[in-house]
């Protein structure tokens, strides 16, 4: 295959409860129908609350199920709980074993490998670093042995959080350290890709567009399919807005394209609270 087409969608928070987030998501469909990647990736934050119970991530399998792609998915927080932080209060709820199964038995595998176009794609469950869970070692076990027969082509990376803010040594800080890839697993996930042609690293998580190259690495965060932060609640670091990014990989690199889908909303975080009652 000479040229391989991918879509990411991110942080689609699905519920039956959000009718708002529902027809963003039919938007995003219809654009996906109209544009037949070869496959969409969406990473994290499928479901709306998953920790809560099996209804949501339930409902958001029964729509992506109906997309005309394949799609491969790997998990947000509010799919399997958040990572511990050593600094801030801890995360509520925090990632366990049974929400990790949970998902990867309504949604799909939650870390995954594959080759197209001359790369390796790499989708991996940013969420168990730092937690002392089993799988994270096991995780790490087996990004190990992939990297190993990586044998030279160039890699792109699929993760929920973004890597760190600007730098790799970013300090964290109490109110940005559930935000990013929490260290030392950071700084661990680097030195395992340095010796690899890493090219791309995906996110989503902060719902903002964003898209920048740090050391011949290029960082693309893409936008919440579903809704945005308003200001008050979240810093602003990019373009709040609802989207999409698309990506066309080929032998000699790779494009990518910031694009909303027809008919999308920026709808605010607001509105949602307004309708499950309560802050979330």
């Amino acid at each position: 295959m000479s040229e391989f087409r991918i879509t990411q969608i991110s942080d689609t928070h699905l519920g039956r409860r959000f009718p708002g987030l529902i027809a963003n998501f039919h938007a995003v469909s219809e654009h996906i129908d109209a544009s037949r990647p070869d496959l969409v990736i969406h990473t994290g934050d499928v479901s709306f609350d998953g920790p809560s119970g099996r209804e949501d991530v339930a409902f958001a399998k029964s729509l992506h199920a109906a997309l005309p792609v394949d799609c491969r998915y790997i998990p947000g927080n509010h799919d399997i709980g958040d990572n511990p932080t050593a600094l801030g209060p801890a995360p509520k709820p925090p990632v366990t074993e049974a929400h990790r199964q949970q998902f990867r038995d309504i949604i799909g595998e939650d870390h995954w490998s594959f080759d197209a176009a001359g790369w390796r794609f790499i989708g991996l469950n940013s969420l168990v670093m730092n937690s002392g869970l089993a799988f994270e070692a096991e995780q790490f076990d087996w990004l190990m042995s992939e990297i190993a027969e990586v044998n030279g082509r160039p890699v792109a990376l699929f993760i929920h959080k973004p890597l760190f803010l600007n730098l790799p040594d970013d300090a964290e800080l109490p109110e940005t350290s559930i935000r990013y890839v929490p260290q030392p697993a950071r700084a661990r996930l680097l030195e395992m890709f340095a010796h690899t042609d890493l090219r791309l690293i995906a996110s989503g998580h902060v719902h903002q567009r964003r898209d920048f190259t740090f050391h011949h690495i290029r960082h693309v965060w893409a936008p919440s399919a579903g809704f945005k932060i308003n200001d008050t609640r979240q810093d602003r670091i990019a373009v709040k807005e609802t989207g999409l990014v698309e990506y066309r990989f080929a032998l000699d690199g790779f494009e990518v394209r910031h694009v909303r889908a027809a008919g999308q909303v920026d709808i605010d975080i607001e509105e949602l609270f307004a309708q499950r009652g309560g802050e979330h």
